[in-house]
């Protein structure tokens, strides 16, 4: 508003002309033609409602101008509703951790008081072990495929070979498992001709797959060291899993298998290979009769390739059947097949080269 809106100071009830009310009202001055420092009183309504609405306009500007900022600048703004980036996820882990652990830390307790305390007790955990495992991937073949490999001659055949690697060797295994073969021909051979060739496949596959890899770790348990033996078996296995898991979920960029696993990395490789050779450098020191910590680095490095190989191996065989876990008996960790992928191809890689470092004990 500029001084030309201003008009001549008039005296009390006069309003002037038609042209002047239509004027926008300025800061009222007195006769004396001191400036008001404060908003002008209101003055009673007229019919006039331009001069009434902009009389109010500049009422509240003068308010502003006195009771305000100083600047224009200084005028409080609202806020702005730009929406704010998500905050950055942190890495998780696709399982529950603390299950995850509460169920490792109970299943090594019960394999280490069955493994030095009685062996034949630790059989007893391997045919377990066996017998829910072939349950698992029998009941996945055929939720999935339509695969009916027969579960009752793969799960006693299966039994048998533990039991018989255990008390006869390497031939007692061999034996049982072709046994174990010829049962499920047989036994399929009672249901329709339909589909004969891939149950029977799957079957021998399943035999071979869980119950005859298991019993290397039974004749492991065999030599006069067998205890210690197979407790380096293990620690060597779970270490190299430890090692990929938490060096690939820290460091891990380049994927190791994206098509098979899209979790597994090539740095989560190299740490296991490092923690396993390191580990199996101390086992062969002070574990195993007659060992060298050179041959456990080896032996180590041998444990990361074949634990990777079988982790591997089974996420190809879940993958075609369109399954996360083979079951979910053990929580935090899936089923009991989710646990033996690693182990189970690992098992005659550390009986042979165990047998050929320092004999069969």
């Amino acid at each position: 508003m500029n001084d030309s809106s201003r008009g001549a100071p008039q005296g009390a009830g006069y309003w002037g002309t038609p042209e002047m009310r239509a004027a926008p009202a300025g800061p009222a001055h007195d006769v004396h033609g001191a400036q008001q420092t404060r908003p002008m009183p209101n003055v009673p309504d007229v019919p006039d409602a331009g001069r009434d609405a902009e009389s109010r306009d500049d009422r509240d500007r003068d308010a502003a101008h006195v009771s305000g900022p100083l600047f224009r600048d200084e005028m409080p703004q609202e806020p702005m509703s730009t929406p704010l980036p998500p905050p950055p996820q942190k890495k998780r882990a696709g399982r529950d951790l603390r299950a995850a652990i509460g169920v490792g830390v109970g299943l090594g307790a019960v394999i280490g008081v069955s493994l030095f305390i009685v062996k034949a007790a630790f059989i007893g955990v391997i045919v377990a072990a066996v017998v829910v495992g072939l349950w698992e991937l029998t009941s996945r073949l055929q939720e999935r495929k339509g695969i009916r490999a027969p579960l009752v001659p793969l799960a006693v055949g299966g039994a048998a070979m533990v039991i018989a690697g255990y008390a006869r060797g390497p031939e007692g295994a061999w034996i049982a498992m072709a046994l174990t073969a010829l049962a499920v021909l047989v036994r399929r051979m009672t249901e329709p001709p339909d589909g004969y060739l891939k149950d029977v496949t799957a079957g021998v596959f399943a035999a071979f797959y869980v119950p005859f890899l298991a019993t290397f770790v039974a004749l492991m348990l065999r030599a006069d060291d067998g205890s210690w033996r197979v407790l380096t078996f293990l620690l060597l296995t779970v270490v190299s899993d430890t090692g990929a898991y938490a060096v690939g979920w820290r460091f891990g960029t380049h994927k190791l298998a994206p098509r098979i696993s899209p979790g597994k990395t090539r740095e989560g490789l190299l740490g296991a290979v490092a923690f396993a050779m390191v580990a199996g450098a101390l086992c062969m020191e002070f574990l195993i009769d007659g060992g060298a910590w050179w041959q456990g680095l080896l032996l180590g490095l041998a444990v990361a390739a074949s634990a990777t190989l079988g982790d591997l191996g089974e996420s190809m065989i879940k993958r075609d059947l369109g399954i996360k876990d083979m079951g979910t008996l053990l929580p935090g960790h899936g089923g009991i097949m989710d646990r033996l992928d690693s182990l189970l191809p690992t098992a005659p890689v550390v009986w042979l080269l165990l047998v050929l470092f320092v004999g069969s004990g």
